[in-house]
């Protein structure tokens, strides 16, 4: 069993192994992070964004939440956003949401979960929007994963309208948004080709 010592002793090795591989790395790290990318993505434990994408502490600044949502009224999210495109200047904005979300699963179900359906009532709203072409899908996991995608793109437009994204526009600063899904059965990433222009109030 995996116990809060466990942490501290993988800690040691991990810190140790990099050190010996390169001797200046925290040194280095330790100055300075200049990421080309946000990540805003799912808190869910099997979805680790430097390791499914093979970057090393530094090259990437993250967000998560349950069910990788993008809501304009949340402030940690907002913050998070606005530090990584202003002070930080990445280039790319990543939603990244994942197959088997138990945030979009519960979203879906129909009965109550406590003060967590406060939050996924976002997801239930996408849900709704899309009602007709969700009843068309055969099957629960179908059902579920088309959800998860739509529920993507929602966010990504919702980043696309957010006033710092509107603004980094505005004064022609290159910056990117996409919108990925994860599959936690076989580890690949897969890009929806989000258009956030479709859905984007351009101000």
């Amino acid at each position: 069993m995996t116990t809060i010592g466990t942490l501290f002793e993988n800690n040691r090795r991990w810190a140790a192994a990099v050190s010996k591989e390169n001797p200046r790395f925290f040194r280095e790290l330790a100055r300075q992070q200049k990421p080309r990318f946000l990540w805003i993505g799912c808190a869910d434990s099997r979805v680790p964004a430097n390791e499914i994408v093979g970057l090393p502490p530094g090259e990437i600044f993250v967000h998560r939440n349950v069910a990788n949502l993008v809501i304009h009224t949340d402030i940690n999210c907002l913050s998070v956003l606005q530090f990584a495109v202003d002070l930080l200047e990445v280039q790319h904005v990543i939603v990244c949401g994942h197959y088997g979300c138990g945030g979009i699963l519960a979203a879906a179900e129909d009965r109550r979960h406590g003060l967590i359906d406060n939050w996924l009532r976002h997801v239930r709203d996408v849900q709704q929007r899309h009602e007709p072409e969700l009843k068309k899908i055969r099957g629960k996991t179908a059902r579920l994963s088309r959800l998860c995608e739509l529920n993507i793109r929602e966010q990504v437009v919702n980043l696309a309208n957010t006033t710092t994204v509107q603004d980094a526009w505005r004064r022609g600063q290159k910056l990117s948004l996409h919108g990925w899904v994860y599959d936690i059965h076989d580890g690949l990433l897969r890009d929806l080709h989000v258009d956030p222009g479709a859905g984007a109030i351009r101000r």
